[in-house]
């Protein structure tokens, strides 16, 4: 049954006649959010021409992004260029005139097959689990997050065993392609176009090959392109990408834009990175706050100090002491590490046997590969997914209703 928000029920009559039969009938946003939770397996909403535009076009941006598989058909007795063109942005399918009830049932089925579309190409209505997603991350700039990802995606790959993509979610500043010398032909701003169809054939023409088992989806380079790649593309493209590798390496920028927090979302691990220092001490301390604050847990944490062996007055017992989190694995200081940026050969394959190359791999087998077994069986269970799952769904609900109040 589709979900139609109208403002009276003789417009709730004349859409359930169109849409084919019975309907779930709300009056107001709040009551939509509920609907839309308790019902998760819909996949249509129809909204009458009576509710608010701004209102209607966050909960299809809302939906786009966290229920791709949910259409939305917007009514209007007024569609003019300026209303379909927010409308696409948003994300609704289609937008007709609420008298014209044809053209309403027309827009109902096309919306549905496309959205049997979505859940034919992720196998059902939730993300694919085929690979795992790793997110790297630090809140300080110059802590070594690229790094770490570089190596660890390198490490992760070991030679073609395993199948790793390298996805540089840095959009303004990436420095994945400088750091492996790779040459950007196609980078994540051309996912763009795919939004809404997109699917492996598509995503395997954006990659950049790297080394046996290492693909890389490489950041913009044009100035301006960071604002061309939206949220839903995001997620569709980290969506498909765990179906295509066994691992997916984030390297994020270092802020809590909304694109990182997607990533965050969509992760099996994060990987958090700090040196021996005060602020980037304080911002890992302020990061671990947020991830529990907003109920990730925290088996998926890894704390990983670069630069380990500093001399600055500051102990790992310190830090450890600091952060009431363990250390995960402790990456040593050296200058092979810039030298090896300067060459663009990541140091795991450039001097596998040196200390940080070996510190590094380490971390890959025991605590990336190591839990992996351990999380696949928590993923089993259902009580603890399903308190994730209301815990994201309430805090977007709270989100939505405060971005809509303002």
């Amino acid at each position: 049954m589709p979900i139609m928000f109208v403002a009276n029920a003789t417009m709730s009559d004349s859409f359930a006649f169109a849409v084919g039969g019975d309907a779930i009938v709300v009056d107001s946003m709040p009551a939509l959010l509920r609907a839309v939770e308790e019902h998760p397996r819909e996949l249509l909403v129809v909204i009458g021409p009576e509710v608010d535009l701004g209102l209607a076009l966050q909960f299809a941006e809302d939906s786009r992004l966290h229920r791709p598989d949910l259409g939305v058909v917007l009514t209007r007795r007024r569609v003019d260029v300026t209303v379909l063109s927010q409308a696409i942005r948003a994300g609704v399918r289609e937008v007709v005139n609420p008298d014209d009830l044809q053209a309403l049932a027309d827009a109902c089925r096309r919306s549905l097959e496309v959205s049997r579309g979505v859940l034919g190409a992720t196998g059902s209505g939730d993300a694919a689990t085929d690979g795992r997603v790793v997110t790297v991350f630090a809140a300080k700039g110059g802590c070594g997050k690229t790094t770490v990802a570089t190596n660890l995606a390198v490490a992760l790959a070991a030679g073609g065993a395993r199948r790793v993509c390298l996805l540089d979610l840095d959009l303004a500043f990436g420095d994945v392609a400088i750091a492996m010398q790779l040459q950007p032909v196609r980078t994540i701003v051309d996912a763009a176009s795919m939004l809404g169809s997109m699917d492996p054939t598509g995503v395997q023409s954006l990659l950049t090959p790297h080394s046996p088992g290492l693909d890389t989806i490489l950041a913009p380079v044009q100035p301006g392109d960071a604002e061309k790649v939206a949220v839903p593309v995001v997620v569709e493209l980290i969506r498909t990408l765990r179906t295509m590798f066994d691992y997916v390496v984030i390297d994020s920028p270092p802020a809590f834009t909304e694109h990182v927090l997607t990533a965050f979302d969509l992760s099996d691990a994060f990987v958090l990175l700090a040196t021996l220092d005060i602020p980037a001490l304080k911002n890992l301390r302020l990061t671990l706050d947020m991830l529990d604050l907003l109920g990730y847990p925290r088996e998926s944490w890894h704390v990983v100090l670069n630069r380990s062996d500093s001399k600055v007055g500051l102990e790992v017992s310190d830090v450890e002491r600091t952060l009431r989190t363990p250390i995960a694995a402790q990456i040593p200081s050296s200058r092979a590490v810039s030298a090896s940026i300067n060459r663009g050969v990541p140091l795991v394959l450039d001097e596998p046997n040196h200390p940080v190359s070996v510190a590094i791999r380490r971390f890959a087998e025991d605590c990336i590969r190591g839990r992996e077994a351990a999380s696949q069986q928590a993923q089993a269970s259902s009580a603890a997914p399903e308190r994730h799952s209301r815990r994201q769904r309430g805090g977007r609900q709270l989100a939505f209703l405060r971005r809509s109040a303002s």
